[in-house]
């Protein structure tokens, strides 16, 4: 879904609006505009009005207003006022929870499609954990670590979050499970790996970010067109 005039995408691999996610700082001056759009689809059953509020104290410290988009059940998604927050939207930021919810909820909806145009229009795309593994294609089951059916906003991606506290055992199937052109992204906690509007990969973070290509580690250089 790539174009040349995508916005910056941040994944992020959990922990987020924490010290050591500073780089939320630069991501919200990149977008140009005070709001931070939260989309807290999933933390729906884990109090999702407590990751608004985790989100509003951590972006205000940079000065930064959070403006929610309580996109919680599938109804949310289909309603055209939601829709039209996120196209309107120059930082739009996926909180963690659940990936399979936040799959289900948004999956060919008027939100998805609005979050789309809006990334493919320049905007700020960002998800922690959940809202990162969404975003790729495929996607890391987390109740095993196999792979299924991601959004796809980058495809040949999946991204593999929380790595420096994954299992062992979860993380190796999910690495040895990637063949031909897909890429694994593990990303540890408080850390991102960055698409910026060149196309050029980088990370960030408290942590480190590790690629695999074919059950090897590899270079960033492989995202290249991702």
């Amino acid at each position: 879904m790539t174009t040349d005039s995508c916005g910056p995408l941040a994944l992020v691999g959990g922990g987020e609006w924490n010290p050591g996610c500073e780089f939320d700082q630069q991501l919200w001056k990149d977008a140009g505009r005070p709001e931070v759009v939260v989309l807290p689809t999933a933390a729906a059953y884990e109090h999702p009005q407590r990751a608004v509020d985790h989100a509003s104290a951590w972006f205000g410290g940079f000065g930064a207003k959070v403006a929610p988009a309580m996109v919680l059940a599938r109804t949310d998604a289909l309603e055209a006022s939601h829709a039209k927050t996120i196209e309107q939207a120059r930082f739009v930021y996926l909180s963690g929870g659940s990936s399979m919810h936040l799959r289900s909820v948004l999956k060919d909806t008027p939100v998805w499609s609005a979050l789309v145009d809006a990334w493919n229009n320049g905007a700020v795309v960002a998800g922690s954990s959940a809202g990162a593994m969404v975003l790729g294609d495929p996607m890391v089951d987390p109740r095993g670590g196999a792979l299924t059916l991601g959004l796809g906003l980058v495809d040949h991606l999946a991204v593999l979050p929380h790595y420096d506290t994954w299992s062992e055992e979860k993380a190796h199937r999910t690495v040895q499970l990637a063949t031909g052109h897909l890429r694994i992204a593990a990303v540890d906690e408080r850390t991102a790996l960055i698409r910026d509007p060149d196309g050029s990969w980088r990370t960030t973070g408290a942590g480190e970010v590790t690629i695999y290509v074919d059950g090897k580690p590899a270079g960033l250089d492989v995202l290249a067109n991702r």
